[in-house]
């Protein structure tokens, strides 16, 4: 799945083509795609025509695109939606579900001369092989959309608190891989960006929140930052074709994991091969000399209560 350096890279690359173009028609090719928005695929397409767009915005790992009335387009791209900037005359993709035909912004307006104006020959195509990614139109959501207003702020915001952060961390009793994982208290973080923040900071995924020191907190946070930050100049992570930016290009920074999906290889630090376990659905990598499994507290017995 897509974590925050892809979703970021689509966005910026969202930010670049299409700013101020204006939607002139939508096609909805499969409704399974739109099945988020209470209007139906033909009160989709309604609401979107003749709508402009306005900005490029996230949150973790939700994109949308603020739109000229205080609406906003919402999507997310689960395990293999890809938002591709094409000329009209492209082939169709294989996987799309969902069309906008793009008409480009009035020559009075101001436009950066650095980016690319879209023209009427422009679409933007939603193209989805797993279909469990999606759009949908949200009502006043071009600040925030409701609909993602619980989701946490990610370590990349400007506006992170970090002590915060820490502070509920260290509150809980869950692992920690697991709480890198919860969008409610930090977004964006994916299973590829944990583990590799994990081993950077000789951390075991399943360290509970509360034996950790505050210090510890803060450097597996900084980790996070760094290896999110390594990644999103690399242009993300891409394991094969399903992730691409909007120009259907690829990341290369799978060629920089220490990590994930490494089962079997010397650990770079000590040379102990990774090892991968089963983990909430998904798999977990790690090294089990720098990384050591936590040892369980030993309960004391509770005491026995007096006899009169």
């Amino acid at each position: 799945m897509p974590e925050l350096p892809e979703v970021e890279v689509v966005r910026a690359g969202l930010e670049r083509h299409v700013l101020g173009a204006t939607i002139t028609r939508v096609d909805v090719l499969h409704p399974r795609p739109v099945r988020r928005d209470v209007r139906g695929p033909d009160g989709f397409a309604l609401a979107l025509t003749g709508r402009r767009i306005e900005a490029a915005c996230r949150r973790g790992k939700y994109l949308w695109l603020p739109l000229d009335n205080g609406d906003a387009l919402l999507g997310h791209l689960g395990m293999s939606g890809q938002l591709l900037v094409q000329p009209s005359d492209a082939p169709d993709e294989r996987h799309l579900r969902v069309r906008l035909v793009l008409e480009g912004p009035d020559e009075g307006n101001p436009f950066d001369t650095a980016r690319p104006s879209p023209t009427q020959d422009t679409e933007l195509r939603f193209v989805d092989q797993r279909m469990f990614g999606g759009l949908s139109v949200s009502s006043g959501g071009a600040e925030l959309p409701p609909e993602i207003a619980h989701i946490a702020r990610d370590p990349l915001d400007p506006e992170f608190d970090d002590d915060e952060f820490v502070r509920r961390v260290r509150r809980r009793t869950s692992g920690i891989k697991r709480q890198l994982l919860d969008q409610n208290l930090v977004s964006g973080v994916g299973n590829i960006y944990a583990d590799e923040a994990l081993w950077r900071s000789r951390l075991h995924g399943e360290r509970p929140g509360e034996r950790l020191t505050a210090r510890q907190v803060h450097e597996l946070l900084g980790n996070a930052r760094a290896v999110m930050s390594d990644a999103l100049g690399q242009g993300g992570t891409s394991f094969d074709a399903l992730y691409v930016n909007v120009n259907g290009e690829s990341g290369y920074f799978d060629r920089s994991l220490h990590a994930y999906g490494r089962e079997g290889e010397p650990c770079e630090r000590c040379g102990t091969p990774i090892r991968r376990v089963s983990f909430m659905n998904r798999s977990s990598y790690f090294c089990p000399t720098c990384q050591p499994v936590p040892r369980r507290r030993r309960r004391l017995p509770q005491a026995l209560p007096a006899v009169d």
